[in-house]
C-alpha cells in the first residue's frame, strides 16, 4: 500500500515502479528512529539482485540504482527519491 504522496513522487521523479519493487524486495534497510524505514541498495543488495534478475536489467536500470524508498513502520509507502549523497545512519 502506498500513500498518494508516494505515487505522486514516483511520477514526478520518473522512478520506475520496478525500482520500487526491487527496493522492497532486495534493498537493505534501516530504521530512522522517527517511525520510518529507509530502503536503499548497497553493494551486497545489488549483487543479490543481480543473481536473481541477471546483469542486463541492472545495467539498463543503472540510472535509478541510487534511489531510496521510505515506508512507515506499518508498511505504507511514504516517498521515494534519488540519493545524491550518502545516507546518514
Amino acid at each position: 500500500m502506498n500513500s498518494h504522496h508516494m505515487d505522486q513522487r514516483v511520477q514526478d521523479r520518473g522512478i520506475p515502479r520496478l525500482i520500487v519493487d526491487w527496493l522492497e524486495g532486495y534493498g537493505d534497510h534501516h530504521h530512522d528512529n522517527r517511525g520510518a524505514i529507509i530502503f536503499y541498495f548497497t553493494k551486497r543488495a545489488r549483487r543479490n539482485l543481480e543473481k536473481e534478475v541477471g546483469s542486463a536489467p541492472i545495467r539498463r536500470m543503472h540510472e535509478w540504482m541510487d534511489s531510496y524508498l521510505v515506508k512507515s513502520n506499518d508498511g505504507v509507502g511514504i516517498t521515494v527519491g534519488k540519493r545524491f549523497a550518502r545516507l546518514k545512519r
